[in-house]
């Protein structure tokens, strides 16, 4: 048997459970083994007999006698029966709609069964009761329970889909490892490393975590796979560093004075967490290979302005230090349309004393800076004609959203990528924005989203990582308050006071719209589209009131937050779409309705969106649950503006799964559980780091490279 293998070609599958293999992801042998179990649940203590009580689950050991199959007289359904006996008592055993177990089991056969007691008084019987034969008596012995075999059994619980039961799959492997198909396995942690952390080789852990005999054993498993997922993510990192590094790549302009002319025009002062943050990436570009870089930094931290201020860099650079014509270009992705628009404008603001285009290429189209008609203003252009002064080099600075990584864009001297709030962008996507044989681009990836240490070593291990960790001058820390059911009139008090001073208020909701009973169970947390028009005949009858959700057009979107930035719009009722980047320095009052919907990290990105001015800003956030959990994580939310310090009480108290999600992150849920391991994660990455430099291609590590081709993708398609 190969992990490889399709397992068609060693289980026998219909077509109902091969959809739902599907489903779960399964496809292979290794699929299979690598789909852990979810929980584990002891099937209760040992009994005799003669103790077993009505509604128990119960482990029993004894002889079955007097098997047979017949059909119910009332139902018609076919029963297997019989007795198990073990010197203390004798009970009914009966098994439904399975009828072949009649003949497959012997009379005589000592056996442990495994079930819940059903029935009542003197007519109790063990229903549907799991069967193994065992040995579990001496010679002589006259009670088979006084001298059963001391065994803990533990069952795993494994993620379902309808036609594959959790079942199906514990039996699937039992006889697979009780026929020691998984004994020659290879494993992809090497040997010297398992040894140095006390890891179980691959075939005994698989074995412990899908059939243990004891809670130690699937935990000293569940550690080895969770190591062996992280080491598996940071080789791959360590390889791409390796990749990067012996690529070519340009070098800047980056002296002081240069720099000093352009910082100089900005109407504030750089911070000093700015300033070591520009210091970071100079001594990068001036490096020998290029740089990978993660800007981390809270909402109104100045991320945009050493954004700003790199780009100017590589764009007043040559592509031939030896040439004085040219330009080296830069490409600025940004997650949404919103926020690639938002910037287009900030590096208008930037750039227009000098003589460099940018242009904006996103789904609903095209523009260019400066209008040839208006050179103060940004004018649309042809998609064609955008792509064309592009690809020669007449356009500097390229900003957009996924648009940029398409193949008809193409640089003729692609010098810098910056990417917002996407930070698994790779060297293959690197490579695809430059041209054949073109030198690899500096990357400086950016985000408002605190994350915590374990998180960023395993996911963006790649990634050297600069913290911008200081506000600017004039920024007030955001006032945060609980809001129960009693509060809400003094809340909409306060915001209508703040309202009538000339200021701008959000309110987030969990969903679009109300659901429809007839196909969804009603769950109570309010709709964008049902909370506005409350509000309109509520508490803020007597302002302007708009809407924002996802399901919106790119062109409504903007024409919504054009209204909200003129003030033509008192209120914007929005889900959290406006999570990241959107920015109107006049809106100081935010409130999170169903605010147990969010996570930390979410809910202060979301707070985030009042702190753009030096208006005092306020969050409420408001719930209805009354679940404990809920009220922990809210006051820790309302205790601190600290966003690195809720980061890990999520991940503490969420779980990363929860948090970042399997389809996002690429990690399994074991993978997930690392990330509360910190000295498992700093391991893995040491000793990734020391393989990759020793066999940067793994020639020695076939099984080691074989594994890495079967993460979950960290990085952009």
């Amino acid at each position: 048997m190969e992990l490889l293998d399709l397992l068609t070609s060693h289980v026998r599958i219909d077509a109902v459970r091969a959809k739902a293999l599907k489903k779960l992801g399964i496809v292979t042998v290794r699929d299979l083994l690598y789909h852990f179990p979810a929980s584990y649940e002891a099937a209760g203590s040992i009994h005799a007999l003669a103790s077993v009580k009505e509604g128990e689950d119960v482990i029993v050991y004894g002889r079955l006698t007097g098997l047979a199959a017949r059909k119910a007289w009332t139902t018609k359904k076919t029963i297997a029966e019989g007795w198990i006996e073990d010197g203390t008592a004798r009970i009914k055993i009966m098994w439904f709609n399975q009828p072949y177990l009649a003949k497959m089991l012997r009379d005589g056969m000592v056996v442990k069964l495994v079930g819940k007691v059903a029935g009542k008084g003197d007519k109790i019987y063990i229903a549907n009761p799991e069967v193994q034969e065992t040995n579990a008596v001496k010679e002589g012995g006259d009670s088979l329970f006084q001298e059963r075999a001391q065994d803990e059994t533990i069952y795993p619980i494994y993620p379902e889909s309808k036609g594959v039961t959790s079942k199906w799959i514990f039996h699937i492997l039992k006889k697979w490892f009780d026929a020691g198909l998984l004994n020659d396995i290879n494993d992809p942690i090497p040997e010297d490393i398992r040894k140095k952390y006390s890891l179980p080789h691959l075939a005994q852990a698989l074995r412990d975590i899908h059939q243990p005999t004891q809670e130690k054993r699937y935990q000293v498993a569940q550690k080895r796979f969770a190591f062996e997922e992280v080491f598996a993510i940071q080789t791959r990192h360590a390889q791409e560093r390796a990749a990067i590094s012996a690529a070519d790549c340009y070098q800047f302009a980056t002296d002081a004075e240069h720099i000093k002319k352009f910082v100089d025009r900005f109407p504030f002062p750089l911070t000093g967490a700015q300033t070591r943050a520009l210091e970071s990436i100079f001594g990068d570009f001036n490096g020998m290979s290029a740089m990978s870089r993660l800007l981390e930094g809270d909402v109104g931290s100045g991320k945009t302005a050493v954004a700003a201020t790199t780009a100017y860099a590589v764009c007043t650079s040559r592509p031939d230090a030896t040439k004085d014509w040219g330009n080296l270009q830069v490409a600025y992705m940004a997650p949404t349309e919103i926020l690639a628009k938002q910037h287009f404008e900030s590096f208008i603001e930037y750039f227009k004393h000098l003589p460099i285009q940018i242009g904006l290429i996103t789904g609903s189209g095209c523009q260019k800076f400066p209008s040839k008609v208006d050179p103060t203003k940004p004018t649309s252009i042809s998609k064609a004609q955008l792509l064309k002064w592009v690809e020669n080099g007449e356009i500097p600075i390229l900003i957009g959203t996924h648009a940029l990584v398409y193949k008809k864009v193409q640089f003729k001297h692609l010098g810098q990528v910056i990417i917002d709030e996407q930070h698994r962008f790779g060297v293959k996507q690197r490579k695809a924005l430059t041209q054949k044989g073109a030198p690899m681009p500096h990357l400086l990836s950016m985000t408002a989203t605190p994350i915590p240490r374990t998180l960023s070593l395993t996911m963006y291990g790649d990634l050297d990582l600069t913290l911008l960790d200081e506000m600017p001058p004039g920024r007030k820390p955001t006032i945060t308050k609980y809001i129960g059911k009693d509060d809400e009139e003094k809340m909409y008090e306060h915001v209508c006071s703040e309202l009538k001073t000339g200021r701008q208020a959000y309110v987030i909701c969990p969903r679009i719209d109300e659901p429809d009973p007839e196909k969804e169970t009603a769950v109570e947390m309010k709709s964008v589209i049902a909370e506005a028009e409350r509000l309109r005949t509520g508490p803020l009858r007597e302002w302007r009131i708009g809407i924002m959700h996802g399901k919106m057009t790119p062109a409504e979107k903007d024409e919504v937050m054009a209204d909200f930035n003129a003030h033509r719009l008192d209120v914007l009722v929005a889900t959290s779409v406006v999570e990241v980047g959107v920015n109107v320095p006049n809106a100081t009052n935010i409130i999170i309705e169903g605010a147990e919907r969010f996570g930390l990290s979410q809910l202060h990105q979301l707070r985030g969106r009042v702190i753009r001015g030096t208006h005092q800003p306020y969050c409420f956030v408001s719930t209805t649950s009354k679940a404990a959990n809920t009220a922990i994580r809210l006051k820790a939310f309302v205790a601190t503006n600290d966003g690195f310090a809720l980061a890990e009480h999520d991940l503490e108290f969420r779980g990363a799964g929860e948090l970042y999600g399997r389809n996002q992150s690429g990690l399994s849920d074991l993978g997930m559980t690392a990330l509360k391991n910190l000295k498992l994660v700093e391991a893995a990455r040491t000793e990734a780091k020391n393989l990759v430099a020793k066999d940067p291609e793994l020639k020695k590590y076939p099984t080691l490279a074989e594994r890495l081709t079967h993460l979950g993708e960290l990085h952009m398609e």
